[in-house]
């Protein structure tokens, strides 16, 4: 593993296959698709070998548009550059004249496979500050309202001073906020009615924007260079230093909504209504620039055209099970209107944040494309006062080691050699429907296109992007080992969050292999952590978008073809069944997707079922992994810290288990461990070494949660208590309700599930046929 960590480290990309198949059939054969997961704006370490910022614009190849890079082959007598993708050759301009073997421009240094680039020049900063619009629930309880003011003041003093701030407030009604009403005593509000759609010509009417210059009579209205008066936008977005004490006593009086509600009612909530507001308003005044809707949810929208589900109580929020029957009334007509609202954001490059806190739905599963295709944010948690709440929207705002590095107005492109095409992306944007001969008849998610919007993005959001070989024939020999490299190059052109355009660009080079004998070279390049990722996108991608998909029979009937092709064993002798280390762990992962929340739907609403995928679609591998195998550590006297088998045999009376599963973080204390605890002797002088134990887990937590974005759930519990199920819900139940010896001190799962071992005995003679 440790070389595709190095590549990584260089690239910031992870390939399940690093020798690729070179042909078509070879690579349907190899059953995981050849792809990649890159993470465009991944923050490199500094050191004398990280990457260069380098201060003059990028050269291009004249006839396909890719940039200058290490691959590319010189000819420094003639001056000229042959591009690697088309073989054009190049001319060099005049201020590369002194250019030779010993004085080399940095984007062709080999080490320099990631190079970014920051022109000079007026126009690249961008004029406008970074907006934050806040939009705010107010149908929950008083408790809920003073947690979300507490955190909203809290984010407020965090803003940078530069930034624009808006804030529109919602329940029955929506409700713009006049935040910079110059002079005025009693701050303004505009009220709209939350059952009705209002476009944006109407918006603009309604608060005032044409009173002192006209209406154009032409064109579209965006921002003071279309003929808004910058005074106009003044009042609803302004500078976070010169409103922070109207916003926060805005914020002070801010009542929960005074409608009442009937006993058998829900509350009457907009949320769609005040979204969509908040998209017209902030693409009237700010188009282009890097903006952010911040939305603060606390409950199911009841009212308007993104309502989904009825008020009456007595018609529950929609399950997976109404989602598979297709009896889930409100359902597609929502996420018809998120899916036009997404368009408006990607169009205007602004983003959608959303922090749903509520015990019940709030509508994340309908949200879900909205947020996704603008590269937005998402938080999921039980209240406005849980600490995964109110710690992640201080992360969102935080500046230093652990900042996010929030950028916007990203654009991704992606160059490759003619031999291969791109299916699609999955993952946080939205297609830019470049067409080309780049783009593959298969489509994957995003496809059908060579350029993609990413209205946000932040140092860790990761691409999925899966290709196509589309070689038929297999050449003559000669041949391959002359000319047996694939190239990819990815540009990401993105606003850097000091406001500078930067472009990144990631040249990669892998060789190919195809015919007899290839398969070890395989086996070789094969990264198992990147395939099990790849594999999870794209199950989780088939649920969603195919019907009557059968996800645990897709999977294993991929793991089974992977092992028949890769495995080591004689005909119809499972005995005899072995797999290279390269893919040893591979069923493993399998098994634990299996029966991960990504893809068993049973005892997660649709709500928790889109937020787990979307988290899982825009992370690094690294991270993905932690989602399908959590990682357990295991603390006794007799020993350190040490990783433990993610097994029920883990469990132990005088053990604490210490469980990352990336959304919980659980410490698990052993019977006899919790009895002492219970009894009080960490507190005791002559027990250092027991108190010492208790702390050291809660320091690695500590750890595990200072750097993750959500922050994820603390759980602490006892063996034999009822929140022990966070943990034993992961483990392999290799002892059940129906094993014979129970181990003295130790546990047992009661399920029916099949154990590791019974699977891959199953596995192993199946592949062998």
């Amino acid at each position: 593993m440790t070389e595709f960590m190095d590549l990584e480290a260089q690239d910031g990309v992870r390939m399940p296959w690093n020798v690729i198949p070179g042909t078509k059939q070879e690579a349907s054969n190899c059953v995981v698709p050849v792809s990649a997961i890159y993470t465009p704006i991944k923050a490199f370490p500094v050191n004398n070998n990280s990457m260069p910022i380098l201060p003059y614009a990028p050269l291009r190849c004249r006839t396909c548009r890719s940039i200058l890079n290490p691959f590319s082959i010189v000819d420094f007598a003639a001056k000229i550059w042959i591009c690697p993708f088309c073989f054009q050759r190049n001319h060099f301009p005049p201020h590369y004249a002194s250019i030779t073997d010993d004085n080399l421009p940095a984007e062709l240094f080999p080490q320099y496979t990631t190079i970014e680039y920051e022109p000079p020049g007026p126009g690249e900063k961008s004029s406008v500050p970074p907006v934050f619009m806040f939009v705010v629930d107010t149908c929950i309880i008083e408790e809920e309202m003073s947690f979300l003011k507490s955190a909203l003041s809290q984010a407020i003093d965090l803003l940078p001073d530069n930034s624009l701030v808006g804030l529109i407030t919602f329940g029955t009604l929506v409700q713009v906020h006049e935040l910079g009403g110059f002079g005025q005593i009693i701050p303004k509000t505009y009220v709209f009615k939350g059952s009705k759609d209002v476009s944006k010509d109407q918006l603009l009417e309604q608060l005032n924007f044409f009173i002192k210059k006209p209406k154009p009579s032409t064109g579209v209205i965006a921002g003071v260079r279309d003929g808004l008066s910058s005074d106009t936008i003044a009042r609803f977005l302004v500078p976070a230093f010169d409103c922070e004490f109207t916003l926060n006593s805005v914020l002070e009086e801010l009542q929960k909504d005074p409608w009442p509600v009937p006993p058998d009612q829900r509350s009457t909530r907009c949320t769609g209504t005040a979204l969509s507001i908040a998209a017209s308003l902030l693409g009237a005044c700010v188009p282009g620039s890097g903006a952010r809707i911040l939305a603060f949810v606390g409950g199911p929208s009841t009212e308007g055209p993104a309502a989904i589900v009825s008020k009456n109580l007595s018609e529950p929020i929609r399950s997976h099970k109404d989602l598979d029957k297709d009896s889930a009334p409100h359902y597609h007509k929502a996420v018809k209107f998120y899916d036009a609202l997404s368009k408006q954001l990607v169009h205007q490059g602004h983003v959608l944040d959303l922090f749903a806190c509520a015990l019940d739905q709030v509508g994340v599963a309908e949200l879900k494309v909205a947020v996704e295709k603008t590269g937005g944010l998402v938080v999921l948690s039980d209240s406005f006062g849980h600490a995964v709440f109110k710690d992640s929207v201080r992360r969102v705002f935080h500046s230093g080691d652990y900042d996010l590095g929030l950028s916007s107005n990203g654009i991704f492109e992606i160059n490759c050699s003619k031999d291969i095409k791109v299916q699609g992306i999955i993952g946080p944007c939205a297609s830019l429907e470049k067409k080309g001969p780049l783009c593959s008849d298969a489509v994957v998610g995003q496809g059908n296109t060579s350029a993609w919007k990413m209205c946000g993005l932040d140092k860790a959001t990761s691409l999925c992007l899966v290709f196509e070989i589309v070689k038929k024939e297999i050449p003559d020999a000669t041949l391959q080992s002359t000319n047996n490299q694939f190239y990819f190059q990815f540009l990401t052109y993105y606003q850097h969050n000091c406001g500078q355009m930067r472009l990144r660009v990631t040249t990669l080079s892998r060789r190919w292999v195809a015919g007899p004998g290839s398969v070890q070279d395989l086996i070789a390049g094969f990264d198992q952590e990147a395939a099990a990722v790849v594999m999870a996108r794209l199950v989780s991608f088939k649920m969603e978008i195919e019907a009557e998909f059968d996800p645990i029979r897709w999977l294993d009937k991929a793991l089974i073809h992977m092992c028949s092709r890769f495995g080591d064993y004689q005909k119809d002798s499972p005995s005899s069944f072995s797999l290279s280390p390269r893919f040893s762990i591979f069923p493993q992962f399998m098994f634990h997707l299996r029966r991960s929340q990504f893809v068993q739907v049973f005892n997660n609403s649709p709500d928790e079922t889109a937020y787990f995928r979307m988290i899982l679609n825009r992370e690094n591998v690294t991270n993905s992994v932690v989602m399908i195998q959590p990682s357990l550590i295991s603390y006794s006297f007799h020993s350190g810290p040490e990783p433990a088998l993610l097994d029920v045999a883990a469990i132990a009376a005088d053990r604490i288990l210490l469980l990352d599963s990336y959304f919980t973080v659980v410490i698990f204390h052993g019977a006899t461990i919790a009895q002492w605890r219970k009894a009080g002797y960490h507190n005791q002088p002559e027990h250092q070494a027991f108190a010492q134990l208790l702390q050291a887990p809660h320091d690695d937590a500590g750890v595990i949660m200072k750097e993750r974005f959500p922050v994820p759930r603390l759980v602490i519990c006892d063996q034999h208590g009822s929140q022990a199920r966070f943990l034993l819900a992961k483990l392999n139940p290799s002892a059940t309700y129906n094993s014979d010896a129970q181990i003295p001190g130790g546990d047992i799962i009661f399920t029916d599930d099949v154990s590791f071992e019974v699977f891959l005995d199953h596995l192993q003679r199946l592949a062998v046929q």
